[in-house]
């Protein structure tokens, strides 16, 4: 049971792993649209548990090389602070190396436990951290041009090339997602290969040993972080670094599967060594650095131009600052698990046990000079990190406000621009209105003068009337000359109703070129009745203008409906208005 609640930081692990570094199987592919995220998980979970089952040991024997955690208590600690490091890295966004987490733990526990960290097995895991992007990028790029080349010889059609590619990004998933488990399961489980259970489980096909248990468990942690974790970071390098097309989410997945294939292997690194080439190293390397090195591989064959390297700088601060966060964070740990739960990281006597026994002579004076310098260097490193952190995310809330600000200037800016165009657009309809109000009136005014030139003329007959059989031929003579006189001086009102038609045609000259289009049977007086009852002019009015009775006027209103072809209950003047 103790060995289970030790085992439980393995475990948190594991699911940070699933988390951060497993979402690089299927990252690109979710990304691009070609596969969902659920389908994607089951398929990265079954096939990372049977990679681990069956060749999780290659990577493992590696780290326990470099420094074999020989007690429950510091490999629970060791793998606890690498968890709370990838774990802080993934609930910033930055997908970092698990990896990297571990060695630096490892590390850390060697520095408190007075183990000599193995320095050969060291440099050799971190030329791979160097070595495996580049290969990444190598493999990713030379894969590219290949699937292009093939891509344009083939000319496969669009639908039939879709269906290719979505098989083609699972079958490929599948495989990179076997070689995660063979080779990062040493980052969730190595730390406790020497405790393992000395047991063997058969199971008829097959069997497996106390570490292959471990692993199992390990694998459905990971499995675990995949579903409840890995969305975002899969966002992140899906889309992130660069926008990928499917025939490059392809690419980018198969690359990763071979590198870390080639570093789990135990039997391709024994091909190369049986036929006199060095061996493949079998190191647990970092998925994400794969990833990356892949997606740049792909950015330097479209010229470079679409790499956002603004994020691969912040990328590559996550990987700087991993090892160190986890190798300083396990051994703070260490040291209060130790001496304020009194439980054993180390099998062997210790550095730390040595000091705390005065008898042997030099050990009070080396833990003088020692462990407050370590203690110092931690503390100024810490608060250096702090440092960066804080100045880090002030720069990024700074350029955030300063984008926020711009975008509210532009708002402001663009609703005042609304608002002007909105009173033009008022100052321009009120004038027309006006304008309009003034063309009324004036059309008003001709229509009372010709009122009055009406009125004027009846009289005249009146008038004329009344001389009609006068004897007194002078007296009828000099009216006459006087009527005459009167009609002369009233004369031009035939000119002002040519006036007034002349300025209505004006006026409203396009309804006059569609009416004539129209209708082009109309005569020039029932087009004048047209214009004058789209004005809303009553019928004396128009019998005015027109020199005829008001029934006349009803009988051409008749008249104009039968050959404008209006049916009986449309109206005529809301049908001209409409023209």
């Amino acid at each position: 049971m103790l060995f289970l609640v030790f085992l439980s930081s393995g475990l948190f692990l594991g699911w940070s792993l699933g988390a951060n570094d497993a979402s690089n199987i299927f990252g690109s592919a979710v990304g691009s649209k070609m596969v969902s995220f659920r389908k994607a998980a089951w398929i990265a979970s079954i096939f990372v548990v049977i990679g681990a089952v069956f060749q999780g040991h290659g990577a493992a024997n590696t780290l326990t090389d470099l420094g074999s955690v020989d007690a429950l208590a510091g490999a629970f600690t060791v793998s606890l602070c690498a968890a709370i490091a990838v774990f802080l890295m993934t609930r910033s966004g930055l997908p970092v190396s698990t990896s990297q987490a571990v060695v630096g733990a490892i590390i850390g526990w060697s520095a408190f436990t007075g183990h000599q960290t193995n320095l050969s097995v060291l440099w050799r895991i971190m030329g791979t951290w160097i070595a495996s992007p580049i290969l990444g990028m190598i493999f990713s790029a030379l894969l590219f041009l290949l699937v292009r080349y093939i891509l344009r010889k083939s000319k496969i059609h669009v639908i039939k090339l879709d269906s290719l590619l979505r098989f083609g990004l699972i079958a490929v998933a599948a495989f990179g997602a076997y070689s995660l488990g063979a080779n990062n399961i040493a980052n969730v489980m190595g730390v406790f290969v020497p405790s393992a259970p000395n047991i063997v489980l058969n199971f008829g096909l097959f069997s497996i040993n106390g570490v292959q248990v471990l692993f199992f468990l390990g694998g459905i942690a990971i499995s675990i972080g995949i579903f409840t974790y890995s969305r975002r970071v899969m966002e992140t390098l899906g889309k992130g670094i660069l926008d990928l097309t499917p025939e490059a989410a392809f690419v980018v997945i198969l690359a990763q599967a071979l590198v870390l294939f080639l570093f789990s292997s135990s039997s391709f690194s024994a091909f190369l060594d049986s036929i006199g080439l060095p061996p493949f190293p079998l190191v647990p390397v970092s998925s994400t650095q794969i990833v990356v090195g892949a997606v740049m591989g792909i950015g330097i064959i479209k010229g470079g131009l679409e790499i956002k390297f603004k994020l691969l700088r912040g990328i590559g601060i996550g990987w700087l600052t991993t090892p160190l966060a986890a190798g300083f964070l396990t051994y703070l740990a260490l040291f209060f698990v130790q001496n304020v739960f009194g439980l054993e990281v180390s099998s062997t006597i210790d550095l730390v046990e040595e000091l705390a026994n005065p008898s042997k002579e030099g050990i009070v004076s080396h833990l003088d000079l020692t462990v407050p310098a370590i203690m110092l260097i931690i503390f100024v490193l810490l608060v250096l990190l702090v440092y960066l952190v804080l100045r880090q995310q002030k720069l990024r809330l700074k350029a955030e406000n300063q984008v926020l600000h711009q975008q509210n200037q532009s708002y402001t800016s663009s609703k005042a621009l609304n608002e002007l165009e909105i009173r033009a657009i008022q100052m321009q309809n009120t004038m027309l209105t006006n304008k309009l109000e003034l063309k009324r009136q004036e059309l008003n005014t001709i229509l009372m003068n010709i009122s009055e030139q009406r009125t004027f003329l009846e009289n005249i007959a009146i008038e004329l009337c009344r001389l009609i059989g006068i004897p007194d031929i002078q007296k009828r003579d000099a009216k006459l000359n006087e009527l005459t006189l009167l009609l002369r001086q009233r004369m031009s009102f035939t000119k002002e109703i040519d006036d007034f038609y002349e300025r209505i045609d004006k006026t409203h000259k396009n309804f006059q070129l569609v009416l004539v289009e129209k209708f082009p049977d109309l005569t020039d007086n029932e087009k004048r009745l047209a214009m004058l009852l789209r004005l809303n002019f009553a019928s004396k009015e128009i019998a005015t203008l027109m020199n005829i009775t008001p029934k006349s006027v009803e009988i051409a209103r008749y008249r104009l409906r039968k050959k404008l072809q209006l049916k009986e209950r449309e109206n005529l003047t809301e049908f001209l208005k409409s023209l």
